[in-house]
């Protein structure tokens, strides 16, 4: 049994201090409805983390199905932490595999500019171990990807500057993005001497707080876009507990069950959307998901290859660090790149793309979840 994508939606992400998180779900989802022609829907998954935090609002797959008029169907609301859409998205595919649906709407949503940096900052702190020697040591995300950053320094030829790499690729793509949160040219020497967040990484390095929602409707009714595997893979929760701190074992693990389960490789992979949440994870994800050796993710970068043209192109939305990252909605926001990749309508359009991979991550590497898609026709 094969699914497939017939609709796709999405709002500019983003400030929206006049919209509701329920406004913004509900916008994503009438894009994506309307545009696989309005189907009969059987289910709703929606993927958000913070709503009941910092919104005070939960039942998010009901509220969908009501005032989308859906009847009344099985809706479901999930939650891992950033990678929350790509594990809804992967809910909705085993249903669809399973017999149970036909056609599912999953979407992701996430407000959170409404609130101050610290209250934001403390809720998603629920996504650490809380009761980690680490946590009570005050460890933070920024905190743990910047020890990885120095280490994979430490044990490569790397340097700031490579990271700074990073954040001004996805800032020249993001500039064609309409639907992207930064817009606005930088530099390297920008980059470089930004405001320091927790050495090395700096505020260009570091993904945005971010309004947004994105949407997708996949069905057995065959259309211009298959995904051809689905894969998750859990990590460790705490730092201490890594064999290898230049390994995301989730990202590697969801990688190599994606490959398996679709028959191909990394080679076989013409765009990519890669989980950025700081510019380090975009270098070590890169290996993990053998697109580059290990230890070698940053000489791709010197050579420019990453770009929109280049030969592996990573990240042509912008990815978190300029598209936006509003944390549940950004697993979707990858796939609905990577579906306007397949179907040649993407900013920043990469020629010949026939096959895209889009692979979210949750925690410091706790969850990771990969989907692969390919053009039909």
């Amino acid at each position: 049994m094969d699914c497939y994508v017939s609709g796709i939606g999405m709002t500019p992400f983003g400030t929206h201090p006049n919209r509701t998180l329920k406004g913004l779900l509900i916008d994503a989802c009438t894009e994506a409805i309307n545009q696989a022609n309005k189907p009969k829907i059987d289910a709703v998954v929606v993927g958000n983390f913070m709503g009941g935090s910092i919104c005070n609002q939960e039942i998010l797959g009901a509220i969908a199905a009501n005032d989308l008029g859906l009847g009344p169907i099985p809706t479901l609301k999930v939650e891992g932490a950033c990678a929350s859409g790509g594990i809804a998205l992967r809910q909705a595919v085993l249903g669809i595999l399973s017999g149970e649906y036909d056609t599912v709407l999953v979407a992701g949503v996430e407000k959170m500019k409404h609130v101050s940096t610290s209250e934001v900052t403390s809720s998603i702190n629920a996504a650490m171990d809380n009761e980690s020697n680490e946590k009570h040591a005050g460890l933070t995300f920024p905190g743990f990807f910047g020890v990885l950053a120095n280490r994979y320094f430490y044990e490569t030829g790397a340097s700031k500057e490579h990271l700074a790499m990073v954040a001004l690729k996805n800032r020249e793509h993001a500039i064609q993005n309409p639907l992207a949160q930064f817009t606005k040219s930088t530099s390297l020497e920008e980059i470089m001497t930004a405001k320091m967040i927790t050495d090395p990484l700096g505020l260009f390095d570091c993904s945005p707080i971010t309004d947004g929602a994105a949407a997708i409707i996949i069905s057995r009714e065959p259309s211009d876009v298959r995904i051809v595997a689905s894969a998750q893979a859990s990590g460790v929760t705490q730092m201490q507990m890594a064999e290898d701190l230049l390994s995301l074992e989730a990202v590697k693990h969801s990688g190599a069950i994606a490959y398996e389960k679709a028959g191909l490789g990394p080679e076989d992979i013409d765009v990519i959307e890669i989980h950025d949440c700081f510019s380090m994870t975009e270098i070590i994800s890169s290996e993990e998901l053998g697109f580059f050796p290990k230890g070698e993710g940053y000489l791709a970068l010197e050579q420019g290859r990453t770009k929109a043209s280049g030969d592996v192109p990573i990240n042509t939305s912008g990815g978190l660090l300029s598209r936006g990252h509003p944390i549940g909605a950004t697993g979707i926001a990858q796939i609905y790149q990577i579906v306007l990749q397949l179907r040649g309508q993407a900013p920043n359009q990469v020629e010949n793309a026939n096959i895209g991979l889009a692979q979210n991550l949750g925690g410091t590497g706790s969850y990771s979840v990969v989907h692969i898609m390919e053009r039909l026709g």
